[in-house]
């Protein structure tokens, strides 16, 4: 399968010359997921803004589809790349309607107006998030946790071919979570890329495929979900003491703490 994304000895550092991350290399291609773990601080959100490419990089190169990253436009960038953050901060009460339709941004032409067809797609992923009753709602109204999941439905209508969430469940009660979850799987199966960060190593084993740890020394090491996420590396990682044991209930290993 061709590489859709190829990041190749990546490294970026603070202006203070603080290096962030190093050597960072790895490829994603179209229905594959990566799962990025580590600590507070390692710098899993930088490492998303660089390949979204709104920092740049030090050392290195990102390619899509083998062309480099700094010489493609913010459009260009916006028809591969969708972008969900850990925050975002709405600058207008828009309906949650509207918030979403945004995402066709890419494809509509300035000064144009989005068509039937646009806000069909907005209607579809509002559904697909499960918050249809909120559509009218001002954006500014409605939980963080609610914002994000129209966030997400808005990075599903611009149809990119690689989804970058930063820690997508982070505002979310526990069974949004896991509809969370459920919902990047089944993007995957549709043929998007995937590549999440997340506080929750028990996330990454759920969705399998690729997971990326970033230490805080800037260390970055890539590998199946089944081989790279076990007890001593995690509590290496997290300082803690970390259980992964096989749930017979649920028929999968979980990763679980010990107080």
């Amino acid at each position: 399968m061709n590489s859709l994304l190829e990041v190749n000895q990546a490294a970026f550092a603070y202006p203070s010359g603080k290096t962030v991350f190093k050597d960072v290399n790895f490829t994603i291609s179209p229905g594959q997921i990566l799962s990025i773990i580590g600590p507070n601080g390692a710098g899993k959100s930088t490492l998303l803004n660089c390949i979204a490419g709104f920092n740049t990089l030090d050392r290195g190169n990102i390619r899509i589809e083998g062309i480099p990253l700094p010489k493609m436009n913010r459009k260009a960038i916006a028809r591969y790349i969708g972008y969900v953050p850990q925050i975002h901060n709405p600058a207008y009460g828009y309906s949650i309607r509207d918030f979403v339709v945004m995402g066709r941004a890419p494809y509509i032409s300035t000064f144009r107006m989005p068509g039937r067809e646009d806000f069909a797609k907005a209607d579809a992923a509002i559904a697909a998030m499960g918050i249809s009753h909120l559509a009218q709602r001002p954006y500014t109204d409605v939980s963080g946790g609610e914002r994000q999941q129209a966030t997400i439905a808005r990075v599903i209508v611009q149809e990119p071919q690689i989804i970058m969430l930063d820690e997508p469940t982070s505002a979310l009660d526990f069974g949004n979570q896991l509809r969370t979850v459920r919902m990047i799987k089944e993007l995957a199966g549709r043929g998007y890329a995937i590549i999440m960060t997340t506080h929750n190593p028990d996330q990454a084993m759920m969705l399998e495929g690729q997971v990326g740890i970033l230490e805080k020394n800037g260390r970055f090491s890539v590998g199946k979900a089944q081989e790279i996420i076990n007890e001593e590396t995690l509590t290496e990682l997290y300082q803690t003491e970390v259980k992964i044991p096989y749930v017979e209930q649920i028929s999968r290993n979980a990763c679980l703490a010990r107080l």
